[in-house]
Formats: structure tokens, C-alpha cells, sequence
């Protein structure tokens, strides 16, 4: 009986996935990464944009860091199997703080978070392209643009602009103005002051704004989808609230 011979691509094919395996099982992650990298960036000016194109972004205002100074430290969360170490460059360009990274191999999932501080009295102006971004301790004027991620804002004061096109809008805040619009996602806004204005939208989503006992002009609307309001309503009030969606229930309420 003639023994049966197996190609050689075959072979190749084994060897290769063998190798694909092997680098899968000693990728990294953000487990891993134990020693995250740190720079410190001079801001002359009183506001500072964050541009980034690939990173989960944690944004802090304190009153501990040094006037005119930021503090940025990044960990690698990705994980190359086959291929290069990710390429990271980062660099202030007139009070714009830009950061990259750049992956490359046979297999790459290429994710970074950086952890960004920043003194009182900066006001900071966030375009992330791909990554969630989350933000606390702002009494100054903070503005958050993501292309796919979600927006949560915590523990602040100033006035806020946040958008989304695509991922979820949260705010914990004392804010008095608030602007959250997001194109595919939930609007979500619990407010601990009354505001003065509150504009929340959404293109497919619900829309739940919780609110101090006042009294406000509401304006809602609904694609399709109910609308709840319990706060005490006036029209001649000075305190307005806006809230609509195009598909999603609208639901204003007082918080308990």
C-alpha cells in the first residue's frame, strides 16, 4: 500500500499558523504593560486642545499640578502577535497636544490609553478620532468631540460641549450649561445645580436628563419614541432645558 503524501503548502500553512499562535499567545496587553511612558508638556496659552487619533483618554483638572504644566502618561493596551513594537510619537505644537501611534505586523490591535492632568484654570478642547473619552474636576470650559467613542464627564463645573458621533454622552455635573449631542447613542445628564441651559440630542437614541427641583422651559421631541416630563414646566422661565431625539424615549425628571 503506497503511503499518502501531504503537499508541502501544507506544511507552510501549519508552520505559519504554528508561528501566528506562538506570537499570539506572547502578545501584550494592558494588563502587561507595567511601566507606562510619562512626558511633561509647557502650555502658554489658557486653553489646550487634545488631538488623538487612536487612544482612550483620561482627562483630570487639579488643583495639584503646576500652572502651565501638563502631565501625560500612556499605556500600551493593544497586542501585536507578529511584527513591530507600536510606534508612539507625541509633541505640543501651539498648546496642541498631539498624539499618534502607529502599528504595523501580521496581526495588530493597536489601542493605547493616556492619562492627561492638567492645572485649574486651563480650559481643554478634546478631538479623539477613535477612542472613548472620560473627563473630571473641570470648573473651566471643557469640550469633547469623539468620532467612535463614548463621552463621560464627572465631578465639574464649568460649561461643558460634548459630542459623539458615534458612542454614548454621560455627564454627572454641576454644570450651568450643558450642550451633549451624540448621532448613535444615549444622551444621559444627571445635573446637581440648576442649569441654565441644557441641550441634549440624539439621532438614535434615548434621551434621559435628571434635573434640580425648579422650575423650566422644556422643549422635547421624539422621531419615534415617548416623552416623560415630570419637572415643573413654565414657559417664562429663564432656566431651559432641550432635549430630542430621532428615534428613543425623552425623559426629563427631578432628581429624588
Amino acid at each position: 500500500m503506497t503511503a499518502r503524501t501531504v503537499p508541502a503548502r501544507a506544511f507552510a500553512a501549519a508552520g505559519a499558523v504554528a508561528v501566528l499562535v506562538a506570537g499570539l499567545t506572547a502578545c501584550s496587553s494592558a494588563g502587561d504593560d507595567k511601566d507606562p511612558e510619562h512626558r511633561s508638556f509647557d502650555v502658554e496659552g489658557r486653553t489646550l486642545t487634545v488631538d488623538s487619533d487612536d487612544s482612550a483618554l483620561e482627562i483630570v483638572a487639579s488643583d495639584g499640578n503646576a500652572s502651565g504644566r501638563i502631565e501625560v502618561t500612556r499605556w500600551f493596551q493593544g497586542s501585536v502577535a507578529v511584527g513591530e513594537e507600536p510606534r508612539v510619537t507625541w509633541k505640543m505644537d501651539d498648546d496642541r497636544l498631539v498624539l499618534r501611534m502607529h502599528c504595523s505586523g501580521v496581526v495588530a490591535d493597536c489601542s493605547a490609553k493616556h492619562r492627561i492632568e492638567v492645572p485649574r484654570g486651563l480650559a481643554v478642547k478634546v478631538e479623539d478620532e477613535d477612542g472613548s473619552v472620560r473627563a473630571r474636576g473641570f470648573r473651566d470650559p471643557l469640550n469633547i468631540r469623539t468620532g467612535d467613542g463614548s463621552v463621560h464627564v464627572t465631578d465639574s463645573s464649568g460649561p461643558l460641549e460634548l459630542r459623539s458621533r458615534d458612542g454614548s454622552v454621560r455627564a454627572e455635573v454641576s454644570s450651568r450649561r450643558v450642550r451633549a449631542h451624540t448621532a448613535d447613542g444615549s444622551v444621559r445628564l444627571q445635573l446637581g445645580a440648576v442649569p441654565d441651559l441644557v441641550e441634549s440630542r440624539s439621532g438614535d437614541g434615548s434621551v434621559t436628563v435628571t434635573l434640580p427641583r425648579a422650575t423650566y422651559k422644556v422643549t422635547t421631541e421624539t422621531g419615534d419614541g415617548g416623552v416623560d416630563v415630570s419637572v415643573p414646566r413654565d414657559d417664562a422661565s429663564s432656566h431651559v432645558v432641550n432635549a430630542r431625539t430621532g428615534d428613543g424615549k425623552v425623559t426629563l425628571r427631578t432628581a429624588n
